[in-house]
């Protein structure tokens, strides 16, 4: 019997429900995170090693120090960057992508643009403004490492109103489509009534604009604000530090793989331009996300100092873990590789890392494997990185901190105790009428409690030896904090 012919269509057909769902091609590839972190490591190394290097090439350099202040810090993000730039340019050539929206091969005459120009260029300085007036009016952006964002910011923003008028008229003539959100609210500005006029102005589009400057003008002033910290202890702290034991070992190198995390997020909000392909497409428009995101950053921070905050008055698994170095080092690995895990998923970004923004599909790296690797791995950091001191906070309960104070205050419940049965007693022995002769007699106090005294000296020489310890262990631990814990948090 022949076979029968089956339509095209329905092969077609067959084959696609067959056939698994192929993983979509990622927006950045893996060699911009890869050169951005080359060229963060190698200022890191110069900065650090400063001195050395001007002593090698016969450059007086005098009493400075390592290269470790915030301009420098702002230098490697400049060194981070400008890799990352360069190898989505001449390596990927992201400048050709359709998402872009540009056609290079477009030269309208600027008298046909000039208009749509002017009215974006009202529409971005307003935003500008508004975002200006929103750090003014929160104090907070004027105190502390925010400070050091403010000033910054005073001194780019001129340069950056200089830049935008050349560069709108420039990118306005290739555009395909130049009436975007920033045309809507500048025409909303200047003449949202105009007579005659076809269409009228789109307010979805406005609202997309304001959301993505909102997301770029609040984290962009929070990652200029922890760049110098971060930088500057691990450019400054001793070598002989980090290798005093695990525990700091174990601090320094976390602290290395958040300055990648800060600087590749520092790159990608700064860099939202559609020239590069990483503009933002669309901003999260759902307020629970918003919320979500802005409890976990300062000044709506809920966890470091915050009303959630579970580390108040406590040490971290250094303090429960020292004396156990075996167990240190283990401790110490682990949360390496999930902050690592957390760094390469950064990483994995390039120049488009971005809160509550869609900015293009990432499918490399972590991200092959998990939809939010920085999630998992950032959170069972702060777990396993929490866990013991909730441990050792369990079986120390009801005791306080110094174990001098804790045994003399148990002494002192010992003795009221031991006086209240005894008062108990006697009333009990005048009440059967027994004589002072028949009632039963305390044993002696000194005889009892000789032992509970002998374990409070051995506890307070313990607490001595774990001072001088955590004396040694602190010389620079105040310069080399881990970020995340509440602060990176999405």
């Amino acid at each position: 019997m022949p076979d029968l012919a089956v339509p095209a269509a329905a092969e077609t057909a067959a084959d696609a429900i067959e056939a698994p769902a192929s993983r979509p091609r990622s927006a950045v590839s893996a060699g911009v995170g890869i050169v951005g972190i080359l060229g963060l490591f190698s200022y890191l190394l110069i900065a650090r090693y400063a001195p050395e290097i001007a002593a090698y090439l016969g450059v007086d350099w005098g009493q400075r120090g390592p290269m470790n202040g915030p301009n420098s810090a702002i230098a490697s993000v400049l060194a981070c960057g400008v890799p990352m730039v360069l190898w989505s340019l001449f390596v990927d050539k992201v400048h050709r992508n359709p998402s872009t929206g540009i056609d290079w091969s477009l030269r309208r005459p600027w008298r046909e643009t000039v208009d749509i120009s002017l009215t974006k260029i009202a529409g971005l300085w307003t935003t500008w403004a508004l975002i200006a007036g929103f750090y003014a009016v929160m104090r907070y952006y004027w105190e502390g490492n925010y400070a050091f964002s403010m000033d910054l910011l005073e001194r780019v923003v001129p340069w950056l109103l200089l830049v935008s008028v050349p560069y709108m008229l420039w990118l306005d003539r290739r555009m395909v489509e130049p009436r975007d959100g920033c045309y809507q609210f500048g025409r909303w500005l200047i003449a949202p009534r105009q007579a005659g006029r076809a269409q009228p102005v789109d307010g979805r589009a406005i609202a997309h604009h304001l959301r993505a400057w909102a997301v770029k003008g609040f984290f962009t002033a929070f990652m200029l604000s922890i760049v110098p910290g971060n930088f500057s202890s691990l450019a400054s702290v001793p070598m002989r530090d980090v290798l005093a034991n695990p525990y700091m070992t174990g601090i320094w190198t976390i602290n290395l793989l958040y300055l990648v995390d800060v600087h590749v997020a520092t790159v990608g909000y700064i860099l939202t331009l559609k020239p590069l392909d990483a503009h933002i497409r669309t901003a999260n428009p759902y307020g629970m996300a918003w919320v979500a995101a802005l409890v976990c950053y300062p000044p709506f921070i809920l966890m470091n100092g915050g009303p959630l905050d579970y580390t108040v008055n406590g040490s971290d698994w250094g303090y429960w873990l020292q004396g156990h170095d075996t167990l240190m080092t283990l401790w110490g690995v682990a949360l390496v590789f999930l902050v690592g895990i957390y760094a390469w998923a950064t990483m994995a970004f390039g120049i488009r890392f971005s809160n509550l923004t869609h900015r293009g599909v990432i499918t490399h790296g972590p991200y092959a494997f998990t939809r939010h690797p920085a999630y998992v791995s950032k959170n069972l950091s702060w777990w396993i990185g929490s866990l013991p001191r909730h441990v050792g906070q369990r079986r120390r309960r009801g005791a306080q901190h110094h174990p001098a104070r804790s045994g003399q205050r148990r002494l002192l419940l010992a003795r009221q105790d031991r006086g209240k049965a005894s008062a108990r007693r006697s009333r009990l022995s005048g009440l059967l009428g027994l004589g002072a002769a028949q009632r039963p007699r305390p044993a002696p106090v000194r005889e009892a409690e000789r032992p509970r005294v002998a374990a409070d000296t051995a506890r307070s020489r313990s607490a001595r030896r774990a001072s001088r310890l955590t004396a040694r262990r602190t010389r620079c631990q105040g310069a080399c904090q881990p970020f995340g814990a509440g602060v990176l948090g999405l």
